[in-house]
């Protein structure tokens, strides 16, 4: 495996993608952007993730966060939130996608090295380290404008799903700490 995206300096802000396998549309559907939600606040309050910026797309999220375990925590993540995704999944009684997507979690469940019955997000998770505030500021802009690039939203901030809308000076989902 590569050394260049490992997250190594426990005190630095990291940029992060994390993406659901196959590139699977799962978060059009809010119960599961909630559980992701909640999964992060549960992160923040008891495993010391400090969030500075956050955005959920329909098949990936973006993170620009830190902390001394954060290969800890994002593993620890994953592991429970796909559970609980597949979980919800699996009883929502409204999820017409329900044959397809666990077929396609299986199949790559089975296809894992590490012979899982369902695999939800895709192996890594890519961390960038923000080692300037040039490539702080492109990387919050660019997660912050994800929603308006995919043609979801008009503004930023009108994205429930991400701190956009905390740093246009509302209160957003998720509590998170200012990038300065």
């Amino acid at each position: 495996m590569s050394n260049k995206y490992k997250a190594r300096a426990p005190d630095e802000f990291y940029f992060i993608t994390i993406s659901v396998v196959q590139w699977a549309d799962v978060f059009t559907r809010r119960e599961y952007s909630e559980i992701v939600c909640d999964s992060l606040a549960y992160c923040q309050q008891e495993k010391n993730l400090t969030l500075y910026a956050w955005c959920i797309m329909t098949n990936h999220m973006h993170l620009i966060c830190s902390s001394p375990t954060l290969p800890d925590i994002i593993r620890d993540f994953k592991k429970y939130t796909s559970k609980k995704l597949i979980k919800s999944i699996q009883t929502n009684l409204q999820e017409s996608r329900k044959g397809w997507l666990l077929w396609l979690f299986k199949y790559a469940g089975e296809a894992s090295a590490k012979n899982e019955d369902y695999k939800f997000w895709q192996t890594g998770y890519h961390p960038v380290l923000l080692h300037n505030n040039m490539l702080m500021e492109q990387k919050l802009n660019y997660l912050h404008n994800n929603p308006v690039t995919a043609g979801f939203v008009e503004e930023p901030e009108h994205w429930h799903y991400s701190s956009a809308k905390d740093y246009s000076g509302n209160v957003g989902r998720l509590s998170i700490t200012f990038i300065e």
